[in-house]
C-alpha cells in the first residue's frame, strides 16, 4: 500500500496548508460546503444505526465512511485546516500570512456550517414527514443529544465548559491524525484504513467535533429539543471550535512539524557513548 515515511508526509502537510491558504474563495466555499454536508449525513447515518441496533459501537464503526468520502473527494473541514494552514506560515513559505490563514478558516467555517445546515433541514423533513408529524425515534434521539450536550454542560458551570473544551481538544487530536494518516499511503485502500481508526476513536468516545455539531444541534432544535440557539453557541459550538483548534494544531500539526519536518541534528557517536554527566571527547 505504498507507505509514505513521516518526513515525506510532513512535507505534504506543509504543501497542503499552503494550497489551502492560496485557494480561491469560490473553491474554498464549495469544498467546505460539501464537506459539511457529507459529514452531517454521516452523523445522521451513525445516529440512525445506533437507534435501530441499540449499539453505539456499530454506529461509531460505520461513521468514518463520511469522513473518508469527503477526504477522497478533496473537500475541506474546519478541523483539518486548523491543523494544516498554519504550518505553511510556520515554515515561512513565501506570501503566507496570518491574514491568509484566518481568511481560510473563516471561509471554511461558513461553508461547513451552510453544508451541515442543509443536511440538517433535509433530515428534519425526513424525520417528521415534512414537519407534519412528531419526530420519529431517530429525530427524538437527536433532540435529546442536543439537550444533553448544551444544557448538561451549562448545568455544570465552569466545569462543564472545561469538559466540553477538553473533549474538543481530544476530538481534533484524533480527527487531524486521520487527516495526516491519509497522507501515509498512496493507495485509496491504504488511505481509508489509516483514516478509519482515529475517526472511530473520536466518535465512539463522544468527543466534540465542531462540524458534526453544526448538524446535530440545529437539527435538534428543529426536531423539538428543549434548548436554544444561544445554548448551542455558548455551551457547545464556541468552546468546541476553540478546543478543535488547540487539539489539531498542537497535538498533530506542531508535533509532526517539529520532529519530522524540522528534524534536529542527530547526536554524535561520541556524545551517545559518553557516560551520564561526563564530557564527550
Amino acid at each position: 500500500m505504498a507507505y509514505v515515511q513521516p518526513a515525506e508526509f510532513a512535507a505534504k502537510m506543509v504543501d497542503a496548508g499552503e494550497s489551502k491558504i492560496l485557494m480561491s474563495t469560490k473553491d474554498t466555499l464549495i469544498r467546505a460546503y460539501m464537506a459539511g454536508a457529507i459529514l452531517a449525513l454521516a452523523a445522521a447515518f451513525a445516529v440512525t444505526i445506533t437507534v435501530n441496533t441499540g449499539e453505539p459501537l456499530v454506529g461509531a464503526l460505520l461513521f468514518p465512511v463520511g469522513f473518508c468520502l469527503l477526504y477522497l473527494l478533496g473537500f475541506d473541514l474546519l478541523t483539518g485546516v486548523f491543523t494544516l494552514a498554519p504550518l505553511a506560515l510556520i515554515a515561512k513559505r513565501p506570501g503566507m500570512t496570518w491574514g491568509g490563514v484566518l481568511r481560510n478558516w473563516g471561509l471554511v467555517f461558513i461553508g461547513n456550517f451552510a453544508g451541515a445546515m442543509t443536511t440538517a433541514v433535509f433530515m428534519a423533513i425526513i424525520f417528521t414527514m415534512g414537519f407534519s408529524q412528531e419526530p420519529n425515534a431517530i429525530g427524538q434521539k437527536i433532540g435529546h443529544i442536543g439537550e444533553a450536550r448544551t444544557l448538561g454542560y451549562a448545568a455544570a458551570g465552569g466545569a462543564g465548559l472545561l469538559t466540553v473544551f477538553i473533549r474538543a481538544v481530544m476530538c481534533n487530536w484524533m480527527v487531524s491524525t486521520g487527516v495526516v494518516a491519509a497522507m501515509m499511503s498512496n493507495s485509496v485502500s491504504g488511505k481509508i484504513m489509516a483514516m478509519w481508526m482515529p475517526i472511530l476513536v473520536f466518535f465512539y468516545m463522544g468527543f466534540e467535533h465542531s462540524i458534526v455539531n453544526m448538524f446535530l444541534f440545529p437539527s435538534g432544535i428543529m426536531l423539538g429539543g428543549q434548548f436554544t440557539w444561544a445554548d448551542y453557541f455558548i455551551y457547545n459550538e464556541i468552546p468546541v471550535v476553540l478546543g478543535n483548534l488547540v487539539g489539531g494544531l498542537t497535538f498533530v500539526g506542531a508535533m509532526i512539524y517539529s520532529t519530522h519536518y524540522k528534524t534536529s541534528p542527530k547526536r554524535s557517536v561520541a556524545n551517545s557513548a559518553a557516560p551520564m554527566g561526563a564530557p564527550a571527547e
